[in-house]
């Protein structure tokens, strides 16, 4: 019966989303396909179908009716690239315009997150812009300038579809929102100010409870939000999880699976820290209600000044100390959680954590009742997804590197990618193990796609296209 309620969920967010492969691992962001006969052995120089030559950017391939979408930069600008599925020829490239250069990590680009389509529209993100759509003749629909972003690490999410509203989440060091606007008009339904989150990647993922309206699910710091797709209004909420999300989590049956890890301990709260009054009165020499460097005096808290001075003021202020405070107390863990409620569910919905060996970027994956993470050192953990009881944990030998896709699956197989460019195929379950590992020679940060009885891996240099042949 599970089952059954789970595969009618993905058929509705199917029709939602109107394509196989429509946005970032997937429909829904399972990372989870129904294509069948893909290749377990692959490279360069077998079971290539084609590749073509992209400029670089981590956002991975998403596919309308008859193209593929990816974004990309170079020297030059940022573009948005449509494909022919069937061939790899590059149909349009489109100059996306670029009003400013943001702030972005070094493990991140200008084109990290991924476009959206309906089946024949595209819709992409650009830390450097904003939102923009094209017609599947590469003609410009409409564009939304969001303005600058105070993210440091440059942005992680992306845009996602539920019918004709396309939603788009961005959790910033100040400013942080939720956003929907008419896929159509690119006119904006509402918005929801979020000021209790901060620095964020994750990508919204759809809910559907039976007999309700559709919601929207935020992992953001320290609390999983649903909101209405309809409204924007906040509907349940859990808390505890970390203060910095980067993975997206996966829905399977009347549970959602949430990885976090932001540094420090794997287990428990690291330090209580005093409130912001309390630190006033023995820090702010001059009474004027705020902190300097000099005032703070303290170097573990002023190297990282940016990460204390959220909005940029050149002072600590209220809002400042208590993020400092949560992030000081964040439990890193894989969290299971019930669906559904109404109000603050912290204390009815979790089922169980899981605290050790956690990832950083990739998010999880769940496959035949198995929850699967693939960590930097090519850690594989497996866990139990009812009890969250570890199954089997050990090194994917012979991709040792450090992971930044995440683990995709089809055919009775995982696909996990490594930095390096190492594709390891997986046979799953309690006691899975390696079939293969398949060094493409090209550095790889896009998540694998599956469609046409093909697999879709971008590396920095290309886009390849494989099958068994």
């Amino acid at each position: 019966m599970r089952t059954r309620l789970f595969a009618a969920v993905l058929l509705t967010l199917a029709n939602l989303a109107a394509g196989e492969w429509p946005q970032f691992r997937g429909v829904n962001s399972s990372g989870v396909s129904d294509e069948k006969n893909l290749p377990v052995s692959f490279g360069p120089d077998h079971n290539v179908v084609w590749k073509t030559a992209l400029p670089a950017g981590h956002s991975s391939p998403v596919f309308s009716k008859t193209q593929i979408f990816v974004s990309a930069y170079d020297k030059n600008g940022i573009y948005l690239i449509a494909l022919n599925r069937k061939t790899g020829k590059e149909n349009w490239r489109r100059t996306i315009p670029r009003p400013r250069v943001a702030e972005h990590h070094k493990s991140s680009t200008p084109a990290s997150p991924s476009p959206v389509t309906d089946g024949e529209n595209v819709y992409a993100l650009y830390n450097d812009f904003g939102l923009i759509s094209f017609d599947a003749a590469g003609k410009e629909r409409w564009q939304f300038d969001l303005g600058a972003i105070n993210n440091p690490f440059g942005l992680g999410t992306s845009p996602v579809l539920a019918g004709k509203t396309l939603l788009l989440n961005i959790d910033a060091e100040s400013g942080s929102f939720f956003m929907a606007l008419d896929k159509d008009t690119g006119k904006r339904k509402w918005r929801r100010e979020r000021p209790d989150y901060t620095r964020g990647f994750s990508t919204p993922v759809l809910y559907k409870p039976a007999n309700e309206p559709l919601q929207a699910l935020i992992a953001g710091s320290n609390t999983l939000m649903a909101y209405s797709v309809e409204t924007g209004e906040p509907i349940w909420w859990v808390n505890s999880l970390t203060w910095q999300l980067k993975p997206t989590p996966v829905i399977h049956g009347d549970t959602v699976y949430v990885l976090g890890w932001a540094g420090g301990s794997d287990e428990g709260a690291q330090e209580n820290i005093p409130d912001f009054a309390t630190v006033l009165k023995t820090r702010d020499t001059n009474k004027d209600g705020k902190l300097t460097k000099e005032e703070i005096a303290d170097d573990r808290l002023t190297k990282d000044w940016a990460a204390m001075d959220l909005d940029r003021t050149g002072f600590v202020e209220e809002r400042d100390w208590k993020m400092y405070q949560r992030r000081r107390k964040v439990v890193n863990a894989v969290n299971a959680i019930k669906l559904g409620g109404r109000g603050d569910m912290t204390d009815k919905s979790v089922q169980w954590r899981y605290y050790k060996s956690l990832p950083n970027v990739p998010s999880p994956l769940y496959y035949d009742g198995v929850i699967y993470l693939t960590k930097e050192g090519g850690i594989m953990t497996a866990l139990d997804a009812e009890t969250g009881a570890v199954l089997k944990q050990a090194r994917l030998t012979g991709a040792l590197g450090d992971y930044f896709a995440s683990p995709v699956a089809a055919d009775g197989r995982i696909y996990a990618t490594s930095q390096e460019g190492k594709v390891v195929v997986i046979k799953p379950g309690k006691d899975w193990e390696i079939l293969a590992v398949n060094p493409l020679g090209e550095a790889v940060n896009a998540t694998p796609a599956f469609v046409d009885g093909r697999i879709f891996i971008r590396t920095h240099e290309h886009l390849y296209c494989f099958a068994q042949q």
